[in-house]
């Protein structure tokens, strides 16, 4: 493996590595691939960088662990980079027991990153859409096998996977369960099968009671949210953000897709506080928008250059023959469009969640080279198989989830359905925690312990 760097950061030892994987794995095998070999070689001839740290505590940095390999939300997300140990409160329990391994997914952070100046490298949209179709679950789960098995000798590893991560979780299982001695998630079990559509059904319910709490939590905040919306539709004198979009109603509703972590009802009200530059920070129609309230603005509602381009397509399960039933075409919008209380012009303004709208490929500067890409994977019926059913119905490796009861982006009735059909799973089911609870110092060691007493970490304790 290429060691890059090695180093110390308070309270972790940390070596960054990275290897090469083929940008398309179809027709090759993980752990036999070969950078240039004859199965190295696809049409394209690319080939991606996978990035990865391995971290552990500074005292076990010669002993002989067993691995723990993290599964990032997303997607599009990269690996955490830890200030210390309980910057991401995981680590802290995790280190003391395992060396732990924190890839970047292809398409993120340092491993071959996947942005605005990449897409408009293509020559049509048919070809950015193949290349975004390779950075899905089926290519990222074969690169952290390969991984494995290239890089570890083969070792069983335990595996922890957040949000996006317990997709990928789930699609490691079907294809390389006899990798894993055990098997973590955190607010994290899809529907399996995957349909975008029924997600939508219930996740934009959520946001609508996630919209009414905050008002009522901050009461204030009505007209202050009304005003602003209603400045934002002045045709005459557009507002702005800092990098020259319009900031428009749709954009500002869209600050509630933190509203499943904790303390986002604090950071919304926060960043509404200083709206308005004139007087005292009432709502009041004569004071402009503050610089501090666009540049907030604008940071809480972009994103990751992966994470809305392809927000529907990780529901996009093939069959056998990479078959779908029906395109995805933009399955939050047609949910949206029946619940006319979403509506831009309503009092007070309801927020949107974790969706995706085609107007972001408009508005967006960082999004509109995706735009036409993102288009073709709506109307796609090609997509590789994710989850194999038979095969989580027969699992064997222990698999412990935490379930957040009022998850609002992985809604629990569904992930409680899916677990009721895979074999060795179990659920913690708590509403204590929002869907971040992986961040703080109690949901993994809970799970870690139960785990234990379950004997499902016999051969590694």
């Amino acid at each position: 493996m290429a060691l890059l760097a090695k180093y110390h950061v308070p309270g972790l030892y940390v070596e960054d590595r990275s290897i090469p994987v083929p940008l398309d794995w179809r027709g090759k095998t993980p752990g036999q691939w070969v950078c240039g070999s004859q199965e190295g070689v696809d049409k394209s001839g690319r080939t991606l960088q996978l990035f990865y740290r391995v971290v552990c505590a500074p005292e076990h940095v010669h002993d002989d662990l067993p691995l723990l390999v993290f599964f990032q939300g997303g997607p599009g997300g990269a690996g955490p980079r830890p200030i210390s140990p309980s910057s991401d409160g995981w680590i802290e329990e995790a280190v003391r027991h395992f060396r732990v391994i924190l890839p970047d997914q292809r398409g993120t952070g340092r491993s071959s990153r996947v942005d605005s100046h990449v897409m408009v490298r293509f020559g049509s949209a048919q070809d950015q859409e193949a290349y975004l179709k390779r950075f899905l679950a089926d290519s990222i789960v074969r690169d952290f096998e390969h991984l494995r098995l290239t890089q570890f000798a083969g070792a069983r590893w335990v595996t922890l996977g957040q949000s996006y991560g317990g997709f990928l979780t789930l699609a490691y299982l079907s294809l390389f369960a006899q990798g894993v001695v055990a098997s973590f998630t955190t607010g994290g079990i899809p529907h399996v099968p995957a349909d975008a559509q029924e997600l939508y059904e219930h996740t934009f319910p959520r946001m609508e009671r996630k919209s009414l709490q905050y008002y009522e939590r901050y009461p204030q905040d009505v007209e202050r949210v009304g005003m602003v919306a209603r400045m934002l539709t002045d045709d005459v004198r557009p507002v702005k953000l800092t990098n020259g979009d319009r900031l428009t109603v749709e954009r500002l509703q869209t600050l509630g897709a933190t509203f499943g972590m904790k303390p986002s009802f604090e950071w919304v009200h926060w960043v509404f506080d200083s709206a308005f530059v004139d007087g005292d920070g009432s709502a009041s129609v004569r004071s402009a928008l503050s610089d501090q309230f666009l540049e907030s603005v604008e940071s809480y509602s972009s994103s990751n250059p992966l994470y809305w381009p392809l927000q529907e397509a990780i529901y996009a399960d093939g069959g056998d023959e990479g078959e779908l039933a029906r395109p995805l075409d933009w399955a939050a919008q047609r949910v949206r469009d029946g619940l006319p209380q979403f509506g831009t012009d309503r009092c007070p303004l309801l927020f949107t969640g974790e969706a995706v709208f085609p107007w972001m490929f408009e508005q967006e500067s960082q999004l509109r080279p995706y735009r036409q890409a993102v288009e073709l994977l709506m109307q796609d019926v090609r997509f590789p198989k994710i989850y194999d059913a038979a095969q989580l119905a027969r699992n064997e490796v222990p698999l412990q989830a935490a379930v957040y009861f009022d998850d609002m982006y992985v809604p629990s009735e569904l992930q409680l359905d899916t677990l009721s059909r895979i074999g060795n799973s179990h659920a913690w089911v708590t509403n204590e925690f929002e869907h971040d609870g992986v961040h703080g110092p109690q949901v993994f060691a809970r799970l870690f312990k139960q785990a234990l007493d379950r004997g499902d970490l016999e051969e590694l304790f």
